[in-house]
C-alpha cells in the first residue's frame, strides 16, 4: 500500500458544550488554537475546516499561516449551514431568504476551497428535515434539498460537493438520512461533481453496515470522502475510532482497499472529556494497525470463505490479519 494520509475535522480540537454542561467542557478555543493542537498529532497531514472560522474574526491568510506552522494541509471546507439562523433548515427552509443565505454561505465556502486547494466542499445540512408527522410536504422538502445542492454544484463545476448523510440530530429526521436515499438524490441531481462523504459512525447509527454502504457508494462512483469514529449504535457518539467496533471498521477499510479507493482516512471524533491530541493519536495508531492488517489479509482464502458464506472461516481470517 502507498503511504496513507490521515486527517481530522478541526472540530476534534475545539471545546464542546451540551445541554447539560452549558458552560462547556473546557476553555473556549479559536480555530487557530485548534490548528496548533492538531499540529501536535503524530502523522496528521490534513484537516477539514469549518467556515466561517470559529472563535474570532480570522482571514484565510491568518488560518493559512497557522496551518503552515503546524505543517498541515486542508482537505475540505464545511460551511456551517446548521446554526441558529438555519434552525428551520438551510436548503429546505420555508423562508426563501434563509435559503438564499445558505446558498451565499456555501458559495463563500467554495471560494475558500479554491484558496486552500482543498478537495471538496462538505455539505452537512443537519437542520434540513422534519420533526413531526404532517409538519412538511415531503415531496416539496425533497425537491428543495436536491435543488439546493444541484444549483451549487452546477455553478461550481470545478469543485466537488460531498453530502454527509445522517439519520437524525439535530433534526429528528434528516432529509439526507441514509446511503440509499442520498444516492437516489444524487442520481436525480445528475451532476458528476456531487458525491457522498461516508461517516462510519453515521452508518452504524442508521442501522447500516458501513462496509456495505461504502460498497454501494463506490458502485455508483459517488464515494468522494470518508470519516471514521465509533459509537454504541444508539446515537452518534463520535467516540475514538476502533474502540467499539474494530471488526466492522476493518471490514469497512477492506472494502475500500479491494475497490482501489485510497483517499484520506479522516477522523470525526468529539473527545468531550479526553485529551484531544491523545484521542487522535490513539485512533491513528489503530488505523495503522488496520493498514498493516490489510497487507496481511489472505485475500484468496477470504474470497473462498465469502463465496461459501462461511462466516466463521471469514472471521478467523480477518482476526488473524488484524490482530496477528
Amino acid at each position: 500500500m502507498s503511504e496513507q494520509i490521515f486527517g481530522a475535522g478541526i472540530w476534534h480540537f475545539a471545546t464542546y458544550v451540551d445541554r447539560y454542561a452549558t458552560d462547556g467542557y473546557g476553555e473556549p478555543r479559536t480555530v487557530l488554537d485548534a490548528i496548533r493542537l492538531a499540529g501536535q498529532v503524530r502523522d496528521l497531514s490534513v484537516v477539514d475546516l469549518n467556515y466561517p472560522f470559529f472563535g474570532g474574526d480570522f482571514s484565510t491568510a491568518d488560518v493559512r499561516a497557522e496551518l503552515d506552522r503546524a505543517g498541515l494541509g486542508v482537505i475540505g471546507i464545511t460551511p456551517e449551514i446548521y446554526t441558529r439562523v438555519f434552525r428551520k433548515g438551510s436548503f429546505t427552509n420555508p423562508d426563501p431568504g434563509v435559503r438564499a443565505l445558505a446558498h451565499e454561505l456555501v458559495t463563500e465556502a467554495a471560494g475558500v476551497v479554491r484558496e486552500f486547494g482543498a478537495d471538496y466542499v462538505k455539505l452537512w445540512p443537519g437542520q434540513d428535515g422534519w420533526d413531526y408527522p404532517f409538519q412538511v410536504d415531503h415531496g416539496a422538502l425533497w425537491k428543495l434539498s436536491l435543488d439546493g445542492v444541484g444549483q451549487l454544484a452546477s455553478e461550481h463545476p470545478d469543485l466537488r460537493f460531498v453530502i454527509e448523510y445522517k439519520p437524525r440530530e439535530p433534526r429528528v429526521h434528516m432529509s439526507f438520512d441514509s446511503v440509499a436515499r442520498t444516492l437516489l438524490g444524487i442520481e436525480r441531481i445528475g451532476l458528476p461533481n456531487v458525491g457522498i462523504l461516508l461517516d462510519f459512525g453515521h452508518a452504524l447509527f442508521g442501522g447500516e453496515s458501513p462496509a456495505d454502504a461504502a460498497q454501494l457508494a463506490i458502485d455508483y462512483g459517488r464515494l468522494f470522502g470518508m470519516d471514521v469514529n465509533d459509537n454504541l449504535r444508539g446515537w452518534d457518539d463520535d467516540m475514538v475510532a476502533g474502540t467499539i467496533h474494530p471488526t466492522e471498521l476493518f471490514e469497512f477499510f477492506w472494502v475500500l482497499e479491494k475497490n482501489g479507493w485510497h483517499g484520506a482516512w479522516q477522523l470525526d471524533q468529539f473527545p468531550f472529556r479526553e485529551d484531544s491530541v491523545e484521542a487522535a493519536n490513539l485512533a491513528i495508531d489503530f488505523l495503522k494497525r488496520v493498514q498493516a492488517g490489510l497487507s496481511r489479509l489472505d485475500r484468496a482464502a477470504l474470497a473462498e470463505a465469502q463465496a461459501n458464506h462461511d462466516a466463521l472461516t471469514a472471521l478467523a481470517i480477518a482476526q488473524a490479519a488484524l490482530y496477528g
